[in-house]
């Protein structure tokens, strides 16, 4: 059996967080201990790392709500939970391709400047009209 502090170091879950989700009923049938405090066993651990990998796909309570009570109406949810992850998986990879062209500019960036400092290129800017009115900022 796992105590809150436990699963927390187990899952990367702030305690706040871990009783928060016990509370929206997110962990379902939560046990207790004689000192009245949760306990966990391997199937709820199992459970709550799911939910941390379901709000690292930027589920909502409410979203991960309902895919809870999809996984517990069993296997005949199946097919509206594949939708469910298939929206999400969609939405990180448009959310991928952002992060990806963000990093393609700074990488960009970052060679223009060292560029720049070895002296390869002269420095431009695309704030700062150039003196030399025939030189076109990128």
């Amino acid at each position: 059996m796992y105590t809150m502090k436990q699963v927390g170091e187990e899952t990367g879950l702030a305690y706040e967080t871990l009783k928060f989700y016990c509370n929206q009923g997110l962990i379902p049938y939560v046990k207790r201990d004689k000192n009245n405090r949760r306990i966990f066993d391997e199937h709820d651990l199992a459970w709550i790392k799911s939910l941390v990998c379901l709000k690292n796909c930027d589920m909502t309570i409410v979203e991960m709500k309902e895919y809870l009570h999809m996984c517990m109406a069993g296997k005949d949810s199946i097919p509206e939970r594949k939708i469910m992850l298939a929206k999400k998986q969609k939405e990180l990879k448009e959310k991928l391709a952002s992060v990806q062209e963000a990093i393609a500019y700074i990488d960009w960036k970052q060679q223009f400047y060292d560029d720049v400092q070895s002296g390869k290129i002269e420095y431009y800017s695309n704030l700062v009209p150039p003196a030399d009115e025939d030189k076109q900022a990128i």
